[in-house]
């Protein structure tokens, strides 16, 4: 009879300790570090941006954040990698302007764009920047194009991997200027920005992130921005609409989970990630990269590239662009 009163009680009590012990899990979030995947290589602009983004999550989450870099594919191994990982708010990516357009660029992903993902957070915004080496011959706009209409394909653009927003923004101007170049695709912004500095390419159409700290330092040119209209942080420096009417490309920064992750998970890495671009530092650095802070909800992320990638699929089909 003791045996029956007792049994019953030490099942309510596992029951209950089981119930606790469960909550405690979950309001225990984060309880060891996160992975913040880069899909490009370290060096770049993207790069850059992730862990100075990296170092203001990780005080207002109390954990490491660490950036684990995996490029190639045009952002495709690393996007990948997030997609099948655990939905536990443990590895999370920094996606770019890639993410947006890969659908229309590649006839078969690893994974479904609309579907693997969890939105997080729109970091910032920004234009591309068209930058030669300072002791190059071209000064503006006009001048490139005059030249690539006298040796149709002689002149080469660098990019930091197909289907980035450097190979776009080259293929819209090879498009819309009438012009042909040579476009030659690197694993990274640092590799590209590495040969075009030792004139191994001509031109790149880098993301402001990676291109502002060799034009202030006085490496690189700045001949145009991308975005339709100037940038204050390129002062004086004209637009490529300028030049090409109709011209605009604008790079972005945007975490995500995978699909699945738990709401109350996604809420508080906004919330870190909010925190983080509010850091002075942080602040100075996305501005004087030519960079906006756009952090809206999880739900404006998702709208954003959503109208991203519709805007882009008419621009790739009507101008026939191809990932070579």
């Amino acid at each position: 009879m003791l045996l029956n009163k007792i049994l019953p009680l030490c099942l309510t009590t596992f029951v209950a300790c089981c119930g606790f012990n469960s909550q405690q899990s979950l309001a225990a979030y984060p309880d060891k570090a996160i992975r913040l995947i880069v899909p490009f290589a370290p060096g770049g602009g993207t790069d850059q941006i992730s862990r100075a983004l990296g170092a203001g999550m990780a005080k207002a989450l109390g954990q490491p954040v660490i950036i684990e870099n995996k490029p190639g594919a045009g952002t495709v191994i690393g996007m990948d990698t997030v997609a099948r990982s655990t939905p536990d708010g443990y590895t999370l990516v920094m996606a770019t302007f890639a993410h947006a357009v890969n659908p229309s660029l590649q006839s078969k992903l690893p994974y479904d764009n609309d579907q693997a993902f969890s939105p997080v957070a729109l970091v910032a915004r920004g234009p591309n920047v068209l930058a030669v080496r300072t002791d190059s011959p071209f000064k503006n706009v006009d001048e490139i194009i005059t030249s690539a209409k006298l040796k149709p394909g002689s002149l080469t653009y660098a990019s930091q991997g197909n289907g980035t927003s450097a190979h776009l923004a080259g293929e819209m101007f090879v498009n819309l200027a009438g012009v042909e170049l040579t476009h030659v695709p690197y694993r990274g912004a640092s590799p590209a920005m590495t040969d075009l500095l030792g004139g191994q390419v001509d031109l790149f159409f880098g993301t402001a992130a990676a291109v502002s700290p060799l034009v202030a330092s006085g490496k690189l040119r700045a001949i145009a921005v991308t975005s339709a209209l100037p940038s204050p942080a390129f002062n004086r420096v004209p637009t490529v609409n300028d030049s090409i009417p109709g011209y605009g490309v604008e790079s972005w920064y945007g975490i995500y989970a995978p699909a699945g992750t738990p709401v109350d998970v996604i809420a508080t890495l906004h919330s870190a990630i909010s925190a983080a671009v509010k850091n002075p530092d942080f602040v100075k650095k996305i501005e004087h990269e030519g960079l906006t802070i756009a952090v809206g909800s999880a739900s404006e992320l998702q709208a954003y590239v959503q109208n991203e990638q519709a805007r882009w699929k008419k621009i790739i089909t009507e101008n026939k662009i191809q990932l070579q």
